[in-house]
């Protein structure tokens, strides 16, 4: 007959999965944020990203997450003099940082960003943002994000600036997806 109870290293990983969620509910951000650039097809970079800040004195469970992730980087934070874990290359967040929160979902109203972020990620996975109206639908959803943060620029500020889609860059860094 078999045990009804988890083994000792799948609750330690199953309670630090939902320790992760429950930091990130309160300390972490998802955000979508574009920049003009005249690389991008349509005058405009889409950047993601995920991010997790700390006091440096207790930014043990940031190298944590990157280990265990294995993915992102951890860098001062000048703004707040905070330690910062940030995720920003699409592959990272599609195969590491999204799995994690649809295993161990938020609970706040943040779990809207998240699907919001998951929507745009894949989209740019599968190289959909490189047409014009999937463009345009990315910027509607990322504007819906962070209802409470500050944007550097508009979705119309955006939007009535897109230029014809004539030059694609490939970023290496992005897996070839830009």
């Amino acid at each position: 007959m078999k045990s009804p109870h988890k083994t000792p290293a799948l609750d330690v990983a199953i309670d630090l999965g939902s320790y992760v969620s429950g930091f990130v509910d309160g300390e972490g951000c998802f955000c979508v944020s574009f920049q003009p650039s005249r690389k991008h097809r349509f005058g405009w970079e889409i950047r993601p990203s995920f991010s997790v800040s700390q006091n440096a004195d207790r930014a043990e469970l940031l190298y944590l997450i990157r280990e265990i992730w294995g993915c992102g980087s951890i860098r001062p934070d000048r703004s707040d003099r905070t330690v910062k874990f940030e995720v920003r290359r699409i592959g990272s967040l599609v195969d590491r940082v999204i799995p994690h929160f649809d295993r161990f979902p938020l609970r706040s109203s943040k779990r809207l960003d998240v699907a919001r972020m998951k929507h745009i990620c894949l989209d740019m996975a599968d190289g959909l943002h490189l047409e014009l109206e999937r463009f345009r639908k990315i910027v509607s959803i990322a504007m819906e994000m962070n209802p409470s943060g500050k944007r550097k620029y508009s979705a119309r500020e955006i939007l009535s600036s897109l230029r014809p889609g004539e030059r694609i860059v490939y970023a290496a860094s992005n897996r070839g997806i830009t």
